[in-house]
């Protein structure tokens, strides 16, 4: 009987440690800062219509490329979605129906408020990568933490 108590006991403590743990690296990624954008560096500055193309050539390939690194992207608005606290900023090839699609955060939206579709931007972000949609038989690239490049 001793030793049955003694291993429940065991697995009790066992399962306390890893939900603090869990529970630890849960609140670190929910808290995380990061740097503001517009102090970053740039690793890459290019075109929205070459970004979306190399990414019809290969995502996969320009996924390793691009992905999670900051980049400098310059075209012409072509759809803003505006939320409660985002906007978000596309630049399209109307001929594809492919675009990239920037996310901008309550402490950039200031920087959104005068643009329009049509206008020609250029935008610093962090790059989450792009894929395929067989839905809607396009290409989309996601940026996240963006910002107007100045």
């Amino acid at each position: 009987m001793s030793n049955s108590k003694s291993w429940i006991k065991k697995i009790f403590i066992t399962a306390v440690i890893i939900m603090a743990g869990t529970g630890i690296a849960i609140w670190y990624l929910f808290t995380q800062k990061f740097e503001d954008i517009n102090n970053q560096k740039a690793v890459y500055s290019l075109n929205a219509l070459d970004l979306i193309k190399e990414f019809q050539k290969s995502d996969s390939l320009a996924n390793k490329k691009y992905a999670e690194k900051i980049i400098i992207v310059t075209g012409i608005v072509t759809e803003i979605e505006s939320a409660d606290t985002t906007v978000n900023i596309k630049l399209g090839d109307t001929a594809t129906g492919s675009y990239a699609i920037f996310a901008f955060q309550h402490q950039n939206l200031n920087e959104t408020k005068n643009i329009k579709e049509g206008d020609k931007v250029s935008i610093k972000g962090s790059c989450s990568g792009g894929a395929y949609s067989e839905i809607l038989e396009s290409e989309f690239i996601t940026f996240k933490r963006c910002a107007l490049n100045r």
